[in-house]
């Protein structure tokens, strides 16, 4: 997935609002971006950080530019938007591009079931059961290689897994789908310390059959795309 606009360099002044980053670009010019990030954002909205932002000439939108990656001391990057799991797997899907899940030739975003829930990907093939994958984007790093999820605590989360459970014991298979938006990590856990509930659904979720899939991306400023399969150390 490459982005459709050439994204430019800055630093990031603060992030408030969720939904809002002051940054200094370049040239000096002080612009306010849109973070396309509910959560937390642990480790990666600290004043100074080198960010890269998307613009746009969009008449029907307030703000100008958009929050996009954050790049680390190290050279590694970090995707912000947690919309582009969802579009990055979804291309990775209808291109067979994941071993597990290659059999299915119908792929459908956004399908109610469970409670006034959607989930994220309906798999269906006429020889298997029905898939639901339910992704969830990983940003948050602790420890030097691991990515863990969540980085605050998450009802809407653990909800997922409990109707991933029920389609797991109706017969169907049932996949939560880690992606990693960081280039510096080649295993997934989970932050029990941070949401306790969590685990212990994701636990529930496990024992009853649901699968849990981790993989990487390749990131820079061109574009995101979906890496290799990470090993889970939930």
């Amino acid at each position: 997935m490459r982005f459709p606009t050439p994204l430019v360099p800055a630093r990031l002044i603060r992030r408030y609002k969720r939904f809002l980053a002051d940054c200094t670009l370049e040239d000096g010019r002080e612009v306010t971006a849109h973070c396309a990030n509910p959560g937390s954002m642990m480790g990666l909205a600290e004043p100074g950080q080198r960010i890269w932002l998307e613009p746009n000439d969009d008449p029907k939108k307030k703000l100008k530019y958009g929050w996009r990656l954050v790049e680390h001391e190290n050279g590694h990057f970090n995707g912000v938007d947690t919309s582009v799991p969802n579009r990055a797997l979804r291309a990775a899907l209808e291109a067979g591009r994941i071993a597990p899940l290659s059999g299915y030739d119908r792929v459908r975003p956004e399908v109610s079931y469970g409670e006034n829930s959607r989930i994220d990907f309906l798999l269906s093939a006429d020889s298997l059961p029905d898939a639901y994958v339910e992704v969830k984007s990983v940003t948050l790093s602790r420890q030097p290689g691991l990515a863990e999820f969540p980085d605050s605590v998450t009802a809407r989360g653990a909800k997922h897994l409990g109707e991933l459970a029920q389609m797991a014991r109706a017969g169907h298979r049932a996949i939560l789908f880690y992606l990693v938006q960081r280039t510096d990590c080649d295993r997934v856990g989970v932050a029990r310390d941070i949401d306790p509930t969590y685990g212990a659904a994701l636990d529930a979720a496990k024992a009853v059959g649901v699968d849990v899939m981790a993989y990487s991306t390749l990131i820079s400023p061109d574009g995101i795309a979906l890496g290799q399969a990470l090993k889970t150390v939930t």
